[in-house]
C-alpha cells in the first residue's frame, strides 16, 4: 500500500531534490552525525532520481583546510529496497507514518592516503568505511523524529554510532526548507581511529592520544527550488560541534565543522511513468566486450578517435541488463528514458581472478534521425553506479602503474547506438530488437569524488550486443 503523506506539511510529491540534496550534505560529510532524510520521498513508488552537486567542508584535521567534491546524486524508491546517495537498504516497515529499514551506507570521514594533510604526515591512512545500520523513523505534523544505529563493516574502524535527529518540513511556493537537529554518540573505537593519534604515530609535536567516546552535535537547513516540472536547484548548509574530547585531539584543528552544498536534480517520478503501465514492456539486454588499450579513453572513443581493443592483457566482459522505461517522448521530444540493472562477468584470462559487476543505471536514448523511419535508430547515454565484487584486472593494472588508488564502487557510464533488426531485414516483428555497440565505462570522475574514493582512473570496455523488448 502506497503511504499516505497528506498530513505532512511541506511533503508534497516532485520534492525530490531537497531531499536528494540533503541526502548527500549528510552523507559526504558535512554532518557526519545526520540521519538519511530521504526516505519514501519519490512522487511514484518504483521512481528513481539524478543530479549532480558541489560541496565545500572545512576539515578537522590541522592543515586540512578546505575540501571539495563532486557528488554525483543517485536515488530509487522501491517497495522494499532503495538507493539514498550512498545508501541502499531494504524497507522492514513502512506505513506512512513510521518506518524500519536496514542499510549499508559509506563513511565520509578520514583521508586517503595521497591526501594526508601536512601535520598527519607518517599517520596511516583512515579510510572512509562502510557502515552496516538500522534506523526508526516516526513521522507527525510537527515534524520528523529519527534514530540510527550504525556499526562499522570494513573493519577499518570497528565502532559503532548511535543518532537521534528531529526534522521540520516546511514550504512556500516553488521554495522548501528543512531544518534539522541530530546528535551523534560516537563510541571510543570510532573517535580513537579518526581523530586519535597511535603510539607509533607520536612524535615530539603529536603525541599520542585517544580522545574515546563523545557526543557531535549538529545543526542543518536544507532548501530547494522548483525550477521545472522535474528540474530542483538544491542548497544545503550544516554546523557540527565536535566533543570536546575530540576538539583536544592534537591532530584536531577546529571545533567545529561547516560544509556548503549547491547542485541540481532531476525527479522522474514527476511524470506518469511508463513502468506504472501493465503493458509497459521489459527489455532484455545480452553484451560482449574487450578491454582498450590504457589511454583509449572514453572521449576518444565516442569521438571515433579510439575504436581498438587491447592486443597485450586483453581481458573481456560478459553479461545481462533488464531494463524498464521511465518516461516515453520526455516532453513530446524523441527521447526515451530507461532504467536499467546490469550484472557483467569478468573474464581477466589468468592475469588476475575473475569476478562480477553489479551496474545501475538511467538511460535516455535519442531516436530523432532523418532515417529513423526507415531504420530506427538510437542513441543512447547512461549514467548511474558500478560495484565490483573485485577490481578489474585493467583498472588495478593500470592505476598501480601510476601509483593511484582504486575503488570498488565508481561512476557508470553506458554509450550506445544500435539499429532496429526488423528494420534492416524487413521484419516487423523484429521492430524492437536492436543491434549496437557500446562502451562500459568504469570511473572515479577525475579524483573528484570521495563516494568513489577520489580515484583518478577506470576502464573501457567496447561491447556488441543485442536487446530485445518483452
Amino acid at each position: 500500500m502506497r503511504p499516505n503523506h497528506d498530513h505532512i506539511p511541506a511533503l508534497r510529491p516532485g520534492l525530490l531534490g531537497a531531499w536528494l540534496g540533503a541526502a548527500l550534505v549528510a552523507a559526504a560529510g558535512l554532518a557526519h552525525a545526520n540521519t538519511d532524510p530521504l526516505s519514501d520521498l519519490l512522487s511514484v513508488p518504483g521512481s528513481a532520481g539524478l543530479g549532480l552537486g558541489v560541496r565545500a567542508e572545512q576539515s578537522p584535521y590541522v592543515g586540512g583546510g578546505t575540501r571539495y567534491d563532486l557528488q554525483p546524486l543517485y536515488l530509487y524508491e522501491g517497495k522494499r529496497v532503495f538507493l539514498h546517495g550512498s545508501r541502499a537498504g531494504l524497507k522492514l516497515l513502512d506505513d506512512g507514518n513510521q518506518r524500519v529499514d536496514v542499510f549499508l551506507d559509506q563513511r565520509f570521514e578520514g583521508y586517503s592516503g595521497d591526501r594526508i594533510p601536512p601535520a598527519l604526515a607518517g599517520m596511516a591512512e583512515r579510510g572512509s568505511g562502510l557502515d552496516a545500520g538500522v534506523s526508526y523513523r516516526y513521522r507527525q505534523p510537527w515534524g520528523t523524529l529519527q534514530a540510527e544505529f550504525l556499526q562499522d563493516a570494513s573493519s577499518f574502524s570497528k565502532g559503532s554510532e548511535m543518532r537521534l535527529s528531529y526534522a521540520y518540513d516546511w514550504r512556500a511556493g516553488r521554495l522548501a526548507l528543512r531544518p534539522s537537529l541530530t546528535v551523534a554518540a560516537r563510541s571510543a573505537k570510532l573517535n580513537n581511529y579518526y581523530y586519535g593519534v597511535r603510539p607509533g604515530e607520536a612524535t615530539a609535536t603529536r603525541p599520542a592520544y585517544e580522545p574515546g567516546s563523545g557526543i557531535n552535535t549538529t545543526l542543518g537547513m536544507f532548501a530547494t527550488y522548483e525550477l521545472s516540472e522535474g528540474w530542483r536547484l538544491l542548497g544545503g548548509v550544516t554546523h557540527t560541534l565536535l566533543d570536546s574530547k575530540v576538539k583536544a585531539s592534537p591532530i584536531i584543528g577546529k571545533s567545529a565543522q561547516t560544509g556548503v552544498f549547491v547542485g541540481a536534480a532531476y525527479d522522474f517520478g514527476t511524470y506518469k511513468g511508463s513502468w506504472t503501465q501493465e503493458t509497459s514492456p521489459t527489455y532484455f539486454k545480452l553484451l560482449y566486450g574487450k578491454s582498450t588499450e590504457d589511454g583509449c579513453h572514453l572521449a576518444k572513443i565516442i569521438t571515433l578517435r579510439c575504436a581498438s581493443t587491447a592486443k597485450v592483457n586483453s581481458t573481456r566482459i560478459a553479461g545481462v541488463q533488464i531494463g524498464k522505461p521511465f518516461i516515453e517522448q520526455l516532453n513530446g521530444w524523441p527521447v526515451d528514458i530507461v532504467g536499467y540493472v546490469g550484472l557483467l562477468q569478468h573474464d581477466d584470462r589468468g592475469l588476475a581472478p575473475n569476478g562480477l559487476q553489479l551496474d545501475a543505471f538511467m538511460k535516455a536514448y535519442y531516436y530523432g534521425f532523418p532515417w529513423s523511419e526507415r531504420v530506427k535508430t538510437r542513441l543512447g547515454l547512461g549514467i548511474g553506479v558500478s560495484l565490483a565484487q573485485r577490481v578489474p584486472y585493467v583498472e588495478s593494472s593500470s592505476q598501480a602503474g601510476r601509483g593511484r588508488a582504486t575503488s570498488r564502487l565508481l561512476n557508470y557510464l553506458d554509450p550506445s547506438i544500435d539499429f532496429s533488426l526488423g528494420d534492416l531485414i524487413g521484419r516487423p516483428r523484429l521492430k524492437d530488437t536492436y543491434l549496437g555497440f557500446g562502451v562500459s565505462h568504469r570511473s572515479g570522475i577525475f579524483g573528484a569524488s570521495r563516494l568513489f574514493g577520489n580515484v583518478n582512473g577506470g576502464s573501457n570496455y567496447i561491447y556488441t550486443y543485442v536487446e530485445t523488448a518483452l
